[in-house]
C-alpha cells in the first residue's frame, strides 16, 4: 500500500515539467487536472438550465476495513497511500462520501485516460437504439475508406467487444509502439524520434494493415478501436464527438460543469482517452447507468443496451486481464468483474476508475494520479475496497 514515488508536483501554480513527460510521474500529479492548460481540447456543453442536484447524506468511511490479498485495510489508508485526486460514493442517487485532495476542487476537470472509452461508446448506444448505427454491421459500410486496412471485414461490435484481429500494440513504455503512436497522432507529443509518425488519428487508422487473427475470435485491448467507432459515430451523425458526447449525454444526465476532450491537428477527439470532467459529472455519468438508463425520470440509454453490456463472454478473456478479473470480461467498451450480470467497471491508466453495481444502484468514482501506467496490485486493492462498501452500503 505504500507508494514508490512520492507525490512532489501538486497544487495551482505550474511546475516546470518536461514537454513530451507530462502524463508521467510525478508530473501528472498537477497535469492531470490542466489538460486545458497544455493541449488542445473541444468543449463538451453541459445545459446550465438542466442541472440534476445530488443529494447528501455523508458517513464517515475511513475506519471501514476491507481486506485485500490477505491483508486488512481502512478504507481512509487505502485512499491516502494511492495517489488520490478525487474520490465519490453514490447511493440511491445520494451522496454518501466525497473527498478532494491534490489541490482538486468540485469544479475541476480531470483527464479520464480510458475510461473515455466508455463514455464514446455509451453515446454509441443510444444512436444505435435510435436506429442511426448497427453493430452487426460491417465497418466499412459506414467507412468505405477502411476498405484497405484490416478493419475491411469486421464489423462495429468487433471494435465494441475488441475483438477484431488487427495488429495493434498497446506497449505504453514503447514510443514506437502503436499507442505511442497515438501519442503522436493525437496532438498529446510532438514527434521527436527518427521515424515516420502519423499527423492524425485518422491518418494512424488508414496505416493499419495487419491481422493476426479471425475477426471475433479473442478480446485484445486495442485503445484506438475506440476511436475507429468515434469516427464511425462521427459519419453518422454529421457531428464532432464532442457534440455528439454532449447532446446525447452531458446535457441529459444533468452535468453540473462543461466537459472536454483533447483533439488532434484535425479537432479529431481522442475518443479512446482524452475526456475531462469533472468528479460529481463522472459519478452522474455512473448513474446513468447504475439508473438503466435514465435521468431524473428520462429514459435516456436503452434497457436493452444495457443488458448487452452486461452480458460479457468470458471465454474471450485471458491473462494478462484475468490476473486482475478471474471471471471477468470486456464487453461494449466497459469491463466486467463477471461475464454475465457483473459489476461493471471504466478504467483508465495511471488509476481513473468508474465502479457501477447495477444491482445495487451503487457507484463510486475515483480518480488518480498513479506513478505507474498501470497496476494490477492497485486496482485489486481498489476493487476490494469498492466491492466492501457496496456491500455494506447495499
Amino acid at each position: 500500500m505504500n507508494p514508490s514515488i512520492e507525490p512532489t508536483v501538486s497544487g495551482s501554480s505550474r511546475p516546470d515539467f518536461p514537454k513530451e513527460d507530462w502524463d508521467r510521474a510525478p508530473w501528472n500529479r498537477w497535469t492531470f487536472q490542466h489538460i486545458a492548460e497544455i493541449l488542445p481540447t473541444a468543449p463538451v456543453r453541459h445545459a446550465p438550465d438542466h442541472v440534476i442536484e445530488l443529494k447528501q447524506d455523508l458517513q464517515s468511511l475511513g475506519s471501514i476495513p476491507f481486506s485485500v490479498e490477505g491483508t486488512t485495510v481502512r478504507i481512509s489508508d487505502w485512499i491516502e497511500s494511492s495517489f488520490t485526486d478525487g474520490f465519490i460514493v453514490i447511493k440511491n442517487n445520494t451522496i454518501i462520501a466525497e473527498q478532494y485532495l491534490n489541490g482538486m476542487t468540485p469544479s475541476t476537470l480531470h483527464l479520464a485516460q480510458s475510461v473515455s472509452k466508455s463514455i464514446t461508446a455509451t453515446a454509441f448506444g443510444i444512436l444505435a437504439a435510435r436506429g442511426l448505427v448497427e453493430p452487426e454491421r460491417l465497418i466499412i459500410d459506414y467507412l468505405p475508406e477502411l476498405a484497405q486496412t484490416a478493419y475491411a471485414t469486421a464489423c462495429v461490435q468487433h471494435i465494441l467487444d475488441m475483438t477484431s484481429g488487427v495488429r495493434f500494440d498497446e506497449n505504453y513504455t514503447d514510443p514506437y509502439s502503436d499507442v505511442g503512436k497515438i501519442d503522436i497522432a493525437s496532438g498529446w507529443k510532438q514527434a521527436t524520434l527518427p521515424g515516420k509518425w502519423p499527423s492524425s488519428m485518422h491518418e494512424l487508422i488508414l496505416d493499419l494493415k495487419t491481422t493476426i487473427r479471425p475477426h471475433g475470435a479473442q478480446f485484445e485491448y486495442r485503445s484506438i478501436e475506440t476511436d475507429v467507432l468515434a469516427w464511425v459515430m462521427e459519419r453518422v451523425t454529421g457531428k464532432s464527438l464532442s457534440e455528439i458526447v454532449s447532446e446525447e449525454i452531458w446535457q441529459k444526465i444533468g452535468a453540473e460543469h462543461d466537459a472536454c476532450f483533447t483533439v488532434d491537428s484535425t479537432g479529431f477527439a481522442l475518443g479512446d482517452g482524452g475526456f475531462n470532467a469533472s468528479l460529481r459529472d463522472f459519478a452522474r455519468f455512473g448513474l446513468l447507468w447504475a439508473n438503466h438508463g435514465k435521468a431524473n425520470s428520462q429514459q435516456i440509454l436503452s434497457p436493452s443496451w444495457i443488458e448487452a453490456t452486461r452480458d460479457g463472454d468470458s471465454s474471450l478473456f485471458h491473462s494478462p486481464h484475468t490476473d486482475i478479473l478471474p471471471e471477468g470480461a470486456y464487453r461494449n467498451q466497459f469491463w466486467l468483474t463477471k461475464g454475465q450480470n457483473g459489476v461493471l467497471l471504466c478504467r483508465g491508466v495511471f488509476g481513473q476508475l468508474i465502479y457501477i453495481d447495477c444491482e445495487r444502484s451503487f457507484v463510486a468514482v475515483k480518480l488518480s494520479t498513479w506513478p505507474e501506467f498501470t497496476s494490477p496490485a492497485r486496482l485489486r486493492t481498489a476493487i476490494s475496497a469498492l466491492s466492501t462498501l457496496a456491500e455494506l452500503f447495499g
